[in-house]
């Protein structure tokens, strides 16, 4: 399997053997559920548009369960077959399921909100992904919710004067085990995004982050972190979106 960003799309790919690979790997870390989830969604509810919602990978629907509480039903396209029927078993008819991958799926709606949270760095061709969003999937008031792990986190550059890694962007072994095609920064997401047709509204982060997510995870586990201090990290990746944990675009439809 390549992992090369040279926009092929590697057609050999399992996504249900992913799936159970990745099970017993710990990559879904309690940061990312606890802490990171609640504040993707409120960074996306001043730019939620009134209709619909599309989340484009839902894996086993935990952010899925987030955007229920703000939509009566999300229509949810998903690689692996496992998931699907986990996000079917779990939500019900609060989901309209769709078993395809981006690059084959045919929809037969437009979306006023269209939902990609930490896929893009999965995918072969990541634009060729987002220029269906722009062209086939988004009403013309419609909006892309993007985020991405962000290469310039404080925590991947503490690792690179480490020694762990070469290079604030480099795909680690770990990422690569997990899919991983590339690690964004804000400038190469938004090129990809422009490249598309996408027009970016709106460009932040999310969550100051000087700490690995296993180590943010022992914290957790204890009662050092408080919420205020949560509060705090939220609140200045407002200020310093190039040193956050993820970084957020709202893009629109050019033109």
């Amino acid at each position: 399997m390549s992992h090369e960003r040279d926009g092929a799309i590697d057609a050999t790919r399992n996504y249900d053997a992913e799936l159970r690979d990745n099970a017993g790997r710990k990559y879904a870390y309690n940061f990312d559920l606890d802490v990171m989830h609640p504040f993707m969604v409120r960074s996306f509810i001043p730019f939620f548009q009134t209709g619909n919602c599309l989340e484009l990978g839902s894996y086993l629907g935990d952010f899925t369960k987030r955007l229920l509480k703000h939509f009566d039903q999300v229509t949810c396209v998903e690689a692996s077959g496992d998931a699907v029927a986990h996000l079917e078993s779990t939500l019900g008819d609060a989901v309209r399921c769709v078993h395809a991958t981006f690059e084959d799926v045919q929809l037969d709606r437009h979306f006023e909100n269209i939902v990609l949270t930490h896929v893009l760095e999965h995918l072969d061709d990541p634009v060729l992904v987002l220029r269906r969003i722009n062209e086939e999937w988004l009403t013309d008031n419609g909006r892309l919710l993007l985020v991405c792990p962000n290469a310039n986190a404080p925590s991947r550059q503490i690792a690179v004067k480490m020694g762990l890694i070469p290079h604030n962007a480099a795909v680690t072994d770990a990422e690569r085990q997990h899919g991983h095609r590339i690690t964004y920064s804000l400038d190469t997401l938004e090129r990809d995004a422009r490249v598309a047709g996408l027009k970016v509204i709106h460009r932040s982060g999310i969550f100051f982050k000087a700490l690995a997510n296993f180590q943010w995870d022992r914290l957790l586990a204890t009662d050092i972190i408080s919420q205020d201090y949560l509060e705090g990290c939220y609140q200045l990746g407002q200020l310093y979106p190039d040193l956050c944990a993820s970084i957020f675009l709202v893009c629109e439809k050019a033109g």
